[in-house]
């Protein structure tokens, strides 16, 4: 994609199951169509819940407990994409990334990420993981010191320039201190905005589906001043629910430089089919503003709803890994 070589922009796979590890990622890869991947606990659920590419491996595993089970069967799948992965990150260690998240019931430990996410990268073996690390503030102090480590990061679950600004503080400090070419992203979440707003702008003569963008905008141009080439800001959420937005809006409305966006495989058919790669137009950071006091004026909380949307995604991915676990055990 010439995107790449002209404005740093990545597209990254947000999926990953076994089979498709085997087939059509590699057919992604092989086409230049992706640079990278991410995974998340509720990803891993469908996966290891739908697929029947995973049943011998837990039935070989029966006599552990359900989240060695899981782990084995991440890691498994994460090696897979680390090794598949690795020629691209040998030539461009900005891409050719895998992510795998530590368990989202740590979120609030960071003593117990940091450990988790040392052994994970040390059982995984490979340069090209990166560890995922929700946005809280236990998590800031174990983005600081895993990035410092030369364990390269994925910040995760970021919905306001609030959360940007820790993250790439955290990010920043954690590289400067490393005797490696760390990386890191920090993974900005964009259409849960819209699901949340939308009924209620169109109702208020708003225009909708555009605080997700602008939102993220802002927390691009707070990564952006920190001024690392290490640390790279990623689009994540951004797949359409409905049939109000076209299938790739989130990626072609956020083609950024020096960006990233990671995007279930439905929307990235949708997008390479346009053969239409051109970078976005950049709402400037004084329009994002003025829209955020628009917001205000009208008695949306855009700091509020931020807050509740965090809650939220770390939430569900508990709940993600709840499930996946009580499914492991009845298997076992």
């Amino acid at each position: 994609m010439s995107l790449k070589s002209k404005i740093n922009f990545s597209l990254w796979c947000d999926f990953i199951e076994r089979d498709f590890l085997e087939d059509n990622f590699q057919k992604l890869l092989r086409n230049d169509i992706i640079q990278g991947a991410t995974s998340n606990p509720a990803i891993f659920e469908q996966s290891i819940s739908t697929s029947d590419a995973y049943s011998q491996q837990i039935a070989m595993l029966q006599a552990n407990d359900s989240k060695k089970i899981y782990e084995e069967l991440a890691v498994t799948d994460i090696k897979r994409a680390a090794e598949l992965l690795h020629p691209l990150y040998e030539v461009d260690s900005d891409d050719g990334f895998i992510s795998i998240e530590v368990d989202p019931m740590l979120s609030d430990d960071s003593l117990a990420t940091i450990e988790e996410g040392i052994r994970l990268h040390k059982t995984i073996g490979y340069d090209n993981v990166m560890i995922k690390v929700p946005a809280t503030q236990a998590g800031y102090i174990a983005m600081e010191k895993l990035t410092s480590l030369g364990i390269s990061v994925n910040a995760t679950l970021i919905f306001s320039p609030i959360q940007a600004i820790e993250c790439a503080k955290a990010l920043n400090n954690g590289i400067k201190k490393s005797d490696k070419d760390t990386k890191a992203v920090i993974s900005i979440f964009v259409s849960r905005f819209d699901r949340q707003l939308d009924d209620q702008l169109i109702l208020l003569n708003i225009k909708p589906s555009k605080t997700g963008i602008v939102n993220a905008t802002k927390c691009y141009y707070e990564i952006e001043k920190f001024n690392n080439k290490n640390i790279r800001t990623l689009f994540a959420s951004t797949g359409v629910k409905g049939d109000r937005l076209d299938s790739s809006y989130y990626i072609e409305n956020l083609i950024y430089p020096n960006t990233i966006n990671t995007a279930p495989l439905d929307t990235i058919n949708s997008f390479i089919k346009k053969d239409q790669f051109n970078s976005s137009v950049i709402i400037s950071e004084e329009e994002c503003n003025q829209y955020v006091t628009m917001l205000n004026d009208k008695n949306i909380n855009i700091e509020i709803i931020s807050e509740q949307l965090l809650k939220d995604g770390l939430e569900s991915f508990k709940v993600s890994f709840k499930n996946m676990l009580n499914k492991l055990k009845v298997e076992n």
